[in-house]
């Protein structure tokens, strides 16, 4: 099915300070330099925020994990968890269609939709609440027919059933996810015919039904007051790893013109940037302007994106050798003053980087930078 942004965005994106949070939390599950693995759990919390994910904030994930913006919107379109049109305000009904289902009287569930909800797939309702889809297979045949809704399974549907789920969800209410015809999981339904022993009613409802209720994170949307902002990882495997995330640079600097083309992508443009504070370390010598021949591409050096590279060259900052030359009391001082980036300096040792690159060399990151690996 082909997916395209859609037509009206919104002119920004930012995650809520909570949001933020959590999302950078995230990006420390994963070792240094491979942040882009967290593009799912940040997207989906940004379309959580939202409702629906927007260009503006593919492109903020993007450049909070250093990806080219295409690679994030690849990731953004291939999976329809993510929504890229805009959705009911309450709940958005994703009906599974295939085969099982459609044999239990899934077309009954999307006729349930039809008249309720909107004639047509991806429209909203006449009060803004709610939305709906066909969807391909979610992976619970066995309680069939079902419904993805928000972010939670409702099982053992029937037509009357998911009109009266809406029916609650319109009057605020939330039901309780899970099998809806009495069922505890997925067990037959003349019940448990072997492995009778087993506790299978521990708790009132299954385990991710139970975990649903207990925390109270169902269909509605996370602000970023709902869910603890836990990071049991943090500090565990590696002595010394930072307690707080550092952001990964932003995405590169002169993607290929047809990624331009594809997501429509503005020029980068870089902010106003406040004049260092720090007095930490000894400040480097600086430049007015670039030399004659123009600035070197500081971006080739792993760590600096196109807000970064700004940043340094508001600060007097343009060439490879420059960098080069800091010393250790120089890179604590440029260190403590990038605001948004401190550390990312000796993070990841700029000046060996730049030593290379001033002498005409490359690194590993300036190769495939200049390939657009990165």
């Amino acid at each position: 099915m082909l997916r395209r942004l859609y037509h009206d965005q919104p002119a920004s994106f930012a995650f809520t300070p909570a949001n933020r949070e959590w999302a950078e939390l995230q990006m420390t599950k994963y070792p240094e330099g491979r942040q882009a693995s967290a593009i799912i759990p940040l997207l989906w919390r940004a379309q959580e925020q939202e409702g629906w994910l927007t260009r503006p904030a593919i492109e903020h994930v993007a450049d909070m994990l250093g990806m080219a913006y295409m690679r994030a919107l690849e990731v953004a379109s291939f999976y329809f968890m993510f929504q890229l049109q805009p959705v009911g305000s309450v709940a958005h009904f994703q009906i599974c269609g295939t085969t099982t289902c459609m044999i239990c009287g899934a077309e009954d569930l999307v006729a349930v939709c039809r008249e309720k909800i909107a004639d047509k797939a991806h429209t909203l309702s006449a009060d803004g609440k709610f939305s709906w889809e066909e969807v391909e297979c979610l992976g619970a045949c066995a309680n069939a027919p079902m419904a993805q809704i928000g972010k939670d399974y409702y099982e053992d549907l029937t037509a009357a059933r998911l009109a009266e789920i809406i029916d609650e969800l319109a009057a605020g209410t939330v039901p309780v996810a899970g099998p809806q015809n009495g069922r505890y999981a997925s067990e037959p339904l003349s019940g448990l015919s072997s492995l009778k022993e087993m506790d299978s009613g521990s708790t009132q409802y299954n385990a991710s039904v139970q975990a649903a209720v207990d925390i109270g994170d169902t269909v509605k949307r996370i602000d970023g007051t709902e869910v603890p902002l836990t990071a049991p990882w943090v500090g565990k495997y590696a002595a010394g790893k930072p307690s707080k995330p550092v952001p990964r640079g932003a995405a590169k600097k002169s993607p290929r013109p047809d990624e331009d083309e594809m997501i429509g992508r503005p020029p980068v443009k870089a902010a106003a940037t406040p004049e260092p504070t720090s007095n930490a370390g000894k400040k480097p010598k600086t430049m007015k302007a670039p030399r004659k021949a123009g600035a070197d591409d500081l971006t080739l050096i792993k760590g600096v994106g196109p807000k970064l590279e700004a940043l340094l060259h508001s600060m007097g900052f343009f060439h490879f050798d420059q960098i080069a030359a800091w010393t250790s009391q120089e890179v604590a001082w440029v260190d403590q003053n990038l605001e948004g980036f401190k550390g990312r300096v000796t993070r990841d040792d700029w000046v060996a980087q730049a030593t290379i690159l001033a002498e005409g060399g490359e690194t590993e990151f300036s190769s495939r930078a200049k390939k657009g690996e990165v």
